[in-house]
């Protein structure tokens, strides 16, 4: 019961009526609908089983305590201070020999060093006070590690082959339950008004790739026009579907990445004029003479640089563009109210995408504020296609639903697809060994952990002080 009534309960449970204890090594799940390769999925993500024995006399296992809880893994916790948390291996762990575990945990102590500044992490790793470190902000990656170390072969980068996650890392989110974007045209227009190639040139070095596709780098990303088994799906609804999701490969504009992208922009005017929108002394306005706004609501002053850029392209077609920054309480609140125009979103999906489909897209999940569909999208033919691929029993049906799924969420214009899922990037001192093949590195970047990698004494060996 405590694990159901998380957030992740909430999100990715609801399809269960409740949950029966027969004895102490049975339970019965009662569901609210018919059972799903999905629901067997999300079953296997649901929050952990927690000891009653444990819990039954120490309150609310949600609750913050500094008390270090009971847990069944290959470490436990030793010790802690404001600047660090360090863990101990468990030499009798259970579950050592088991063979998804064998060569795996080969660490006796792991320490995980707090700070709270990136810049100062950064000095403290090329200082070799850090093994390792996951670099999230590609201008770091591209141009700040030229040390003598690393000119060594001592310090490495290196980009991690994990295919966990796929699509888009993140997007630009209209809120269609307002009037001015429930548009299509008008979505249209602000998709081709961005200038993803000047902005991949001027603020990551070149290093990303735009996503085409809600899955993009994955087989469940619809590609050329549909085929055969896909026109299946869709045609009985073509009457309700964008024309194009029929007779175009889905494209979007590509710049010279150097200035104006002045043929997307033209589309764009053209498409806003379609959707009554008009020009006015360089202001866009509306047959009531409203203006064009878009306030862009962010939760901290990293995605400015993005956005900047992005509102001066707006400016170009009349729309007055904003940015409101707001604390983290004020944020939640924001999104769980839908008061927003846009905003930047995260939106990779795990693999296969088939039991992430509702909270992104369905309708059901519009009006719930925990949802991730802060899109607003309601379309029946989306929903059944999302149960088309839910309820599909082998693979291939599942890459058609979901490649089916994807056209009609493209060509709808949803969100401004930015750069996909990049690869974990990890800087580390080479003083480890490693497997030949890496399985286990499908969550590396979500644990921060590389277990299964060992110290090597020789490697280490080599490594000496540069200053």
């Amino acid at each position: 019961d405590q694990a159901m009534g998380t957030v992740d309960g909430q999100l990715f449970l609801d399809w269960i009526e409740s949950v029966e204890i027969l004895d102490e090594r049975d339970i019965r799940v009662n569901l609210k609908e018919p059972l799903t390769n999905s629901n067997l999925l999300l079953l296997s993500y649901a929050p952990r089983i927690l000891p009653f024995h444990y819990w039954e006399n120490r309150g609310d296992p949600s609750e913050t305590t500094l008390e270090p809880p009971l847990g069944s893994g290959p470490y436990r916790f030793a010790d802690y201070d404001k600047g660090y948390v360090r863990y101990e291996r468990v030499k009798d762990y259970w579950g050592a020999d088991l063979p998804v575990n064998r060569g795996r945990f080969n660490f006796d102590e792991i320490r995980y060093e707090i700070y709270r500044d990136a810049t100062v992490t950064r000095e403290a790793l090329r200082k070799g006070l850090l093994d390792y470190y996951f670099e999230p902000d590609i201008r770091q990656w591209s141009s700040t590690y030229d040390t003598p170390a690393a000119r060594a072969g001592w310090l490495v980068r290196e980009e991690l082959y994990v295919r966990d996650n796929a699509g888009p890392a993140s997007a630009i989110t209209f809120n269609t339950r307002r009037p001015r974007f429930a548009d299509l045209r008008v979505r249209e227009a602000l998709v081709l008004a961005y200038d993803f190639e000047w902005q991949n040139r001027t603020l990551w070095h070149g290093t990303e790739t735009r996503a085409n596709s809600y899955f993009a780098r994955s087989d469940f990303a619809a590609t050329g026009l549909p085929d055969a088994s896909e026109l299946a799906l869709l045609e009985p609804f073509r009457k309700q579907l964008p024309e194009r999701v029929f007779t175009q490969p889905y494209k979007l504009p590509v710049s010279d990445g150097i200035g104006r992208n002045r043929t997307a922009l033209a589309r764009a005017s053209e498409l806003l004029a379609a959707a009554g929108w008009r020009l006015h002394n360089g202001e866009l306005i509306d047959r009531d003479g409203t203006p064009f706004e878009i306030e862009f609501l962010m939760p901290g002053p990293d995605q400015q640089r993005m956005i900047l850029p992005y509102i001066g392209s707006l400016a170009r077609l009349g729309i007055r563009g904003s940015m409101r920054l707001v604390e983290s309480a004020q944020w939640i609140n924001l999104m769980q109210s839908f008061e927003y125009d846009a905003f930047v979103q995260g939106h990779g999906t795990s693999q296969p995408p088939v039991m992430m489909l509702p909270f992104f897209f369905h309708s059901s999940a519009a009006d719930k504020p925990l949802t991730f569909n802060k899109a607003g999208i309601v379309d029946p033919v989306i929903d059944t296609l999302i149960e088309q691929a839910q309820s599909a029993t082998r693979l291939s049906d599942i890459v058609t639903a979901c490649r089916s799924l994807d056209r009609v969420l493209l060509w709808n214009f949803y969100h401004v697809p930015l750069a996909t899922v990049a690869p974990p990037r990890l800087v580390y001192w080479d003083k480890f060994g490693r497997p030949e093949r890496e399985t286990g590195a499908r969550h590396m970047q979500s644990v921060d952990f590389i277990d299964m990698w060992w110290y090597d004494p020789a490697r280490a060996a080599r490594i000496k002080v540069v200053d």
